[in-house]
């Protein structure tokens, strides 16, 4: 019998060797539970975290099966102390329950030592209405911030205090000529019998429609909060076109537009904007009253939704992402005030099922000019990514890139407006951006869809919710540090179904020996995660 590609170290690191006839298994398998720190070509090391582990318990995985992952791809014995550490944590969620009874919340435990450690916490005891009853009561608005604190203190409770049933109203799906994937029932069913919680699916796998059939399961007034304003026009569109919700019925909060509806899409940005130092939208979260708030890319939700989210508890609440990945650490904050993570189908799952395309990714290494190596030794370390991204040498090899894929569908996507429209003049096409009127965009990516405009240059307004299926190649030019949740929505553009068939190919241009390099470890992180090859190619072998 070959040995396991994994080894398994006692300061719960778990190497995996890439090579290995098991590798892939052994990925799918332990990115339940553990996370990705690094991706280099041979050896890829994961890391078993406290939140990683209660996750997966919140999602119905048990130490035993966690533990039985890892001595099935082991290549030597799993330590014993990683063995009882995993089992010691994944036994901490749920010790503690927030409940409620006839006289309001209470917090309880089948551990009456873990529960007066709680209760004597600093950081507790204001949360608390009176600590030294039996069960312990809770303060009314304490819920969600009881949680958060819990959390931090590593007893992280399990919340069974129940929902608001909200405001009837009526929602159905009309499946017509289109059917809910296994995976997409199968999320909803999680999420319906928990109440809140986190989806995890990849860009292209349909989150827009299990919202919807979220909706439809609860049939209450609901308020989706969106990255924008075009991600807020893609929700209106597949709701009017999946359910029976008429045009009537859906409402935009938004910068432009201040309706209240039954079912009402508002911006992160309009529900964070302040005047005076004051949020004025606030009034939002309670103009109706709301039985479902969903959150659409919860990985990015912004840090004062947090705050604003631990008041909305009694809500059913409902996080949709292709990543928990987030760039700010604040993880345990949508762990605690939107839910565990409820359900993860991982993206090579569900391409070899066929649902959405597979993809190559390759980052193309360039040689910047003399000159501007000398500018970039002289820069601040925030200029020396930006004259490493925009070098004029990637035009050049944009073109070549293009080239090798002519006649396929082609978005360049950077992050530099001054760059992107030199590189639609060099190219000769056309460019969106933020400022591009919305009737223009959506005349340009009509065009793109029907094959009428085989190349756009995109800023990062296309990085969310924009439905372009037959997009089958994308060039980076430039991007945002380094960041893997845009790196998901990125390559998302490439993976809906196509009726080619085709595999996506996904470019990423980076300056050879610059900070553009060293960020692009970061995203090549993400990609291996996912299970993605990545191949390393010199821009002269093109």
């Amino acid at each position: 019998m070959i040995p396991g590609p994994l080894i398994v170290q006692s300061d719960r690191t778990v190497l995996l060797e890439v090579a290995h006839p098991d590798a892939a298994d052994a990925r799918h398998a332990l990115a339940v539970f553990a996370e990705l720190e690094r991706a280099p070509e041979h050896i890829h090391t994961y890391r078993i975290t406290r939140l990683g582990l209660w996750n997966a318990s919140a999602a119905g995985h048990t130490a035993d099966e966690m533990l039985e992952t890892l001595n099935r791809f082991a290549k030597f014995p799993v330590p014993t102390g990683v063995e009882t550490d995993m089992r010691e944590t994944v036994g901490r969620y749920g010790r503690l329950v927030i409940d409620r009874d006839d006289e309001g919340l209470i917090l309880t435990s089948t551990d009456p030592a873990v529960l007066a450690e709680v209760v004597r916490a600093r950081r507790i005891q204001p949360l608390l209405a009176d600590a030294s009853t039996d069960p312990v009561r809770v303060v009314d608005w304490a819920r969600g911030e009881l949680k958060q604190e819990l959390l931090k203190l590593g007893w992280p409770a399990e919340d069974r205090a129940g929902f608001t049933p909200g405001t009837p109203f009526d929602i159905e799906l009309v499946e017509d000529g289109w059917r809910m994937r296994p995976y997409q029932h199968e999320a909803v069913r999680h999420f319906t019998d928990a109440g809140s919680g986190v989806i995890v699916l990849p860009c292209g796998a349909g989150k827009t429609l299990v919202g919807a059939a979220a909706m439809a399961e609860n049939d209450t007034t609901t308020l989706i909060l969106v990255t924008n304003t075009v991600s807020a026009r893609q929700w209106r569109s597949e709701l009017l076109q999946r359910t029976s919700l008429t045009e009537d019925d859906i409402g935009e909060y938004s910068g432009q537009t201040k309706e209240i509806k039954p079912v009402t899409i508002a911006t992160y940005q309009i529900l964070t904007a302040k005047r005076a130092g004051e949020y004025t939208h606030l009034g939002l979260l309670n103009a109706l009253d709301w039985g479902l708030v969903v959150y659409d890319e919860v990985h990015l939700l912004p840090a004062p939704v947090f705050k604003l989210t631990a008041d909305l508890q009694a809500r059913r609440r409902l996080g949709l992402t292709a990543t928990l990945v987030r760039e700010d650490g604040h993880e345990g904050d949508v762990f605690s005030l939107i839910g565990p993570k409820r359900f993860d189908a991982p993206w090579k799952e569900i391409e070899a099922q066929g649902f959405i395309s597979p993809a190559e990714c390759f980052e193309i290494r360039i040689d910047i000019d003399e000159q501007e190596r000398l500018e970039y030794a002289a820069s601040t370390d925030r200029e020396r990514y930006r004259i490493a991204a925009s070098s004029p040498a990637k035009i050049g090899v944009a073109k070549r890139v293009l080239a090798k894929h002519d006649g396929e569908l082609t978005l360049v996507i950077g992050q530099y407006i001054d760059q992107l429209e030199e590189i639609a003049s060099a190219l000769d096409v056309p460019l969106i951006t933020g400022q591009t009127p919305e009737s223009e965009r959506e005349r340009l990516f009509k065009e793109f869809r029907e094959g009428r405009q085989q190349t756009l240059v995109v800023s990062k307004v296309a990085n969310f919710s924009v439905d372009l299926p037959e997009a089958s190649v994308a060039i980076q030019i430039s991007g945002s540090f380094g960041s893997r949740q845009e790196e998901a929505q990125r390559l998302g553009r490439l993976l809906r179904p196509k009726e080619s068939g085709n595999t996506a190919k996904f470019y990423t241009l980076v300056a050879r020996d610059t900070v553009d390099q060293d960020f692009a470890l970061s995203r090549q992180r993400f990609l291996a995660e996912q299970g993605y090859s990545y191949e390393i190619i010199d821009a002269t072998a093109l």
